[in-house]
């Protein structure tokens, strides 16, 4: 089976010069996030790397044709709990509160037969949204498989 080794994302020219510290430090103080610079493509990307064990990475670089996510383009972020969840959106929204810039969008929960799904959105300096997610699951409604990093 595939797994999720790394997303690359694209920025407008000067966007990641201009707020390189912006963006490690918010995504570094909410996902815990490790930032590092990296040099690529004649230029020094921002490496956002989620967990150096596991090799999951998302890179920012800066491109003349750029990603353009006007709608609800997004990569989900998976928590086992909904306190987790939560207490990242407490965060985010405080966050908001003082930086316009966070952006939000907020769900009622999903319930779906067994399972219910509780999530929220978050974009900040990037081009694409952040799925923030728990599934929980009834008795007698697990999956079969579940993710698993031991």
């Amino acid at each position: 089976m595939p797994r999720f080794n790394h997303m690359e994302l694209t920025v407008p020219k000067g966007a990641l010069t201009e707020h390189r510290e912006e963006i490690s430090k918010f995504y570094g103080e909410v996902f815990e996030f490790e930032s590092l610079d990296i040099e690529i493509l004649k230029q020094t990307g921002l490496l956002l790397r989620s967990d150096p064990e596991t090799s999951q990475f998302i890179l920012v670089t800066e491109q003349r044709n750029h990603l353009r996510c006007p709608g609800f383009d997004h990569l989900g972020f998976l928590y086992d709990t909904r306190a987790e969840v939560d207490a990242l959106l407490e965060e985010c929204q405080k966050r908001q509160a003082q930086d316009s810039r966070v952006e939000l969008k907020l769900y009622d929960d999903l319930v779906t037969g067994g399972t219910t799904v509780r999530a929220f959105y978050v974009r900040f300096l990037l081009p694409i949204w952040f799925d923030v997610q728990c599934i929980e699951n009834a008795a007698g409604s697990e999956p079969q498989r579940k993710w698993s990093f031991d």
